[in-house]
């Protein structure tokens, strides 16, 4: 199988594994961002890691996402779960193309979002998460079991897009799915800090 012939193919850029054993990471940009946006953040939280960078297809306005929304913080759910299975299928198609091992998510706001839609919805694509800024973009009823899958989510204090009261529902709906869940607040906003990366990889550490 070539790069062309994975279904529902998204752009992407993959980086091979500097160190055997680190766990692959499935980097989700945020609104606005692409397939580069998370690569130093990678680099800091897992240097040896191999890496899946994927850019979202949807244009909001000229900026780029990975699900529409019909409005800041109100989603279109026939579209979220459309749009992440999609994202899932290609994962996995990915993971066989390119020889990877059961990845870590690393998404950031939108691309945290749609992390935490598979999570919920298509079992054994992720190993586990680091999901930054991210709410929950579904009230359907999760389908997939999360036993034992361990899913940080961080969150920023003065977040107006993500709240962590917003975050911690999410992390609340993954731990009731089996997930062992980690959750912390961090003195910021929505943009990511160099905190974010020193939190996320103590938290691969152990």
């Amino acid at each position: 199988m070539s790069a062309s012939e994975v279904p529902d193919a998204f752009h992407h850029v993959v980086r091979p594994a500097a160190m055997p054993g680190s766990p692959p990471l499935v980097l989700l940009h945020g609104t606005g961002g692409d397939e580069t946006e998370l690569l130093p953040f990678a680099l800091t939280l897992s240097p040896g890691s191999a890496v899946l960078a994927i850019r979202g297809r949807v244009s909001e306005q000229g900026k780029l996402r990975f699900f529409p929304r019909l409005a800041d913080g109100v989603f279109d759910e026939d579209a979220v779960l459309r749009h992440a299975a999609q994202l899932a299928r290609f994962i996995t198609a990915a993971r066989e193309l390119y020889g990877l091992a059961p990845p870590i998510a690393v998404g950031y706001s939108n691309g945290a979002n749609v992390a935490a839609a598979i999570l919920q919805q298509h079992e054994a694509v992720f190993a586990g998460a680091v999901l930054l800024r991210a709410v929950n973009p579904l009230r359907a009823e999760p389908r997939a079991s999360l036993r034992g899958t361990p899913i940080l989510l961080i969150a920023g204090a003065s977040d107006p897009i993500a709240p962590p009261g917003l975050s911690e529902d999410l992390a609340a709906t993954l731990r009731n799915q089996g997930a062992e869940t980690s959750f912390r607040t961090l003195t910021c906003g929505h943009a990511l800090t160099d905190e974010d990366a020193e939190s996320g990889r103590e938290w691969l550490r152990a």
